[in-house]
C-alpha cells in the first residue's frame, strides 16, 4: 500500500536543516511513498498545519523538530485515527529519548514507516487565559512552579546559540529569584500543599533525567513529583537529587500516581518543554488518545 505522509518541519529546531528535510523526503519516496513537506514560520504554525493537513486524510503525519513542534502537531491531530511518527530535529529530543528513537534521518524514517502504531495515552491541561478556557495536550510532562518560570525566562536568542545551555542557564537565572507563593494540588481526592510539581506522562525528562521514573505513555494514569520546598538550598538539593536519581527519597517530596489533578494559587505552566501560561488549572488523563510509531 502507497503511504501519503505529510512531514511538518520547524526550520527553526537547532539540528533543523533544509538538507535532513530533504534526506527524509529523498528516502520516504525511495519507499513508495508521497511526501508533502510543510513548513512553519511561528509559534503555532505546526498545530495549524496539522489540522489542515488531517482533512486530506493522510496514511501518517511525521513532526520534524523538537519535542515543541510535536506538542503543537500533537494537539492538532488528537481525536483522529490519523498516526504520528517523529524526526528528532530539537534541542533535547526528550519524546525520541522516551521512545528510543534515534536521531538520524534514515533510522527514524525507517521506524515511522516499518513500523506499527501504538496507542497512548496524553496529559490534558485546562486552564484560563484572558477569561477564556484554554484546553491543552501534553505528552511528555506538564511543569508547574521552577520549572514552568524557568522555561518562561528562557531566551530564544540564546536558545538557538547554545541549545541546553539557554534551560540551565534560565534555571540559574530564576534560582536567585524565585519567591513563589503556596500552591494546593488537589490529587485523587486528597490535598496537598508545595511550591512546585512535575506532572509526567512520561519518565524522562530535559534529556535522560528521570523525574517520575515510572510514569509509561501507554498507562493511563499520570505521576506527580510535588516539591514542598521554596529556599534556595531545597531548590538546589531538588536539581541535585534529581541529576543523582535519589530525589524520591527526599522527605519534603511527594510522589504520586494520579488520575487527576487540580491545582490552586498562581503559578507558571511549561507542557513539553515550552511555556503555556498561568494556575490554576486542572490537568487530566486521556487513554488512547493519539497512534504514535516508535
Amino acid at each position: 500500500m502507497k503511504l501519503s505522509i505529510v512531514l511538518i518541519s520547524n526550520p527553526a529546531a537547532k539540528k533543523a536543516s533544509d538538507r535532513k528535510v530533504a534526506m527524509a523526503s529523498y528516502y520516504l519516496q525511495s519507499k513508495g511513498c508521497t511526501v508533502e513537506a510543510l513548513f512553519t514560520e511561528k509559534r503555532g504554525d505546526a498545530e495549524s498545519l496539522a489540522k489542515e493537513a488531517i482533512k486530506k486524510s493522510p496514511s501518517l503525519v511525521i513532526a520534524a523538530g523538537g519535542d515543541g513542534t510535536i506538542n503543537e502537531v500533537i494537539n492538532g491531530i488528537t481525536g483522529t485515527e490519523i498516526p504520528l511518527a517523529i524526526l528528532p530535529l530539537g534541542t533535547t529530543n526528550v519524546l525520541a529519548k522516551e521512545l528510543g528513537i534515534p536521531e538520524t534521518v534514515e533510522a527514524s524514517m525507517k521506524i515511522a514507516i516499518s513500523h506499527t502504531p501504538k496507542s497512548i495515552s496524553l496529559g490534558k491541561i485546562v486552564y484560563t487565559s484572558y477569561s477564556s478556557l484554554i484546553t491543552r495536550y501534553f505528552c511528555l510532562m506538564a511543569g508547574i512552579g521552577f520549572d514552568g518560570e524557568s522555561v518562561f525566562r528562557i531566551s530564544e536568542a540564546v536558545k538557538k546559540m547554545s541549545g541546553k545551555g539557554a534551560y540551565i542557564l534560565s534555571g540559574l537565572k530564576t534560582l536567585t529569584g524565585f519567591n513563589p507563593e503556596q500552591l494546593t494540588f488537589s490529587i485523587n481526592g486528597m490535598t496537598y500543599a508545595g511550591y512546585s510539581a512535575i506532572i509526567g506522562n512520561a519518565a524522562k525528562y530535559g534529556g535522560h533525567f528521570r523525574v517520575t521514573p515510572d510514569a509509561r505513555l501507554t498507562d493511563p494514569f499520570l505521576y506527580v513529583c510535588l516539591f514542598k520546598g521554596k529556599k534556595r538550598l531545597d531548590l538546589i538539593r531538588y536539581v541535585l537529587g534529581i541529576v543523582t536519581g535519589r530525589h524520591l527519597a527526599f522527605k519534603d517530596i511527594e510522589y504520586l500516581k494520579a488520575g487527576s489533578i487540580e491545582i490552586q494559587g498562581r503559578s507558571r505552566i511549561q507542557i513539553d518543554g515550552d511555556y503555556l501560561g498561568m494556575t490554576p488549572a486542572k490537568i487530566g488523563i486521556v487513554p488512547n488518545a493519539l497512534r504514535l510509531i516508535f
